[in-house]
């Protein structure tokens, strides 16, 4: 059986502003930074085997507290990067509301069917996401895992993980530094925590 525990990372400026972040390699904001530090004092006394990280700066500054406290390097990979947004990448919600109004209305209600120009589809997403957790699991077998990822990341690979097509994207929650676990025994995923953020609660 290999466990893992699947987090979010922390606020960006731009979830604030509400952009499109996609694979633009952006900072922690302030209060991203405070729930970092949260989620690390949660993990502070895991017996962890190893933490990966997307390679972007907002989930290894998300998985650093929790590394440092536990004597552990941030292994990035690349097979939990973020959705690639293609040509809305940095562009605001309202932005591509106005200006690509069908592919916008795609994403609201049929995340499952959209194609951004330039950029991935949900089931892009899902397929190298799930390959990779099938690498970890033969690779960590009788460990705990942890991740740190994107929201996208993390609602897809959900999705799998409860037997649901990708049209089911927005019923699954994921909000900053949320804490999922799951784990996969025979190639058979069981979860038992889904966007958990009770270390926020201090802040």
């Amino acid at each position: 059986m290999t466990s893992f525990v699947l987090i979010r990372h922390g606020q960006t400026g731009w979830n604030k502003e509400a952009r499109f972040r996609g694979r633009i390699d952006i900072d922690l904001d302030e209060t991203g930074m405070r729930q970092a530090q949260a989620v690390g004092e949660r993990f502070a006394q895991s017996e962890l085997a190893a933490i990966y990280s997307s390679p972007l700066k907002r989930a290894m500054a998300t998985a650093e507290p929790i590394g440092r406290r536990l004597g552990l390097q941030i292994v990035p990979l690349e097979g939990i990067n973020d959705m690639n947004f293609g040509s809305w990448q940095g562009r605001s919600i309202d932005e591509v509301k106005e200006q690509d109004k069908e592919l916008f209305d795609l994403w609201r209600y049929s995340p499952d069917k959209l194609s951004i120009p330039g950029g991935e589809t949900l089931d892009d997403v899902r397929q190298r996401v799930t390959a990779t957790m099938d690498d970890l699991a033969a690779k960590h077998e009788n460990d705990t895992v942890l991740l740190v990822t994107h929201r996208v990341v993390c609602k897809v690979l959900l999705c799998h993980l409860l037997g649901l097509d990708n049209s089911h994207f927005w019923q699954i929650a994921q909000d900053t530094t949320a804490v999922n676990r799951f784990q996969v025994v025979g190639g058979r995923s069981t979860v038992t925590l889904i966007n958990d953020t009770c270390h926020l609660r201090g802040l």
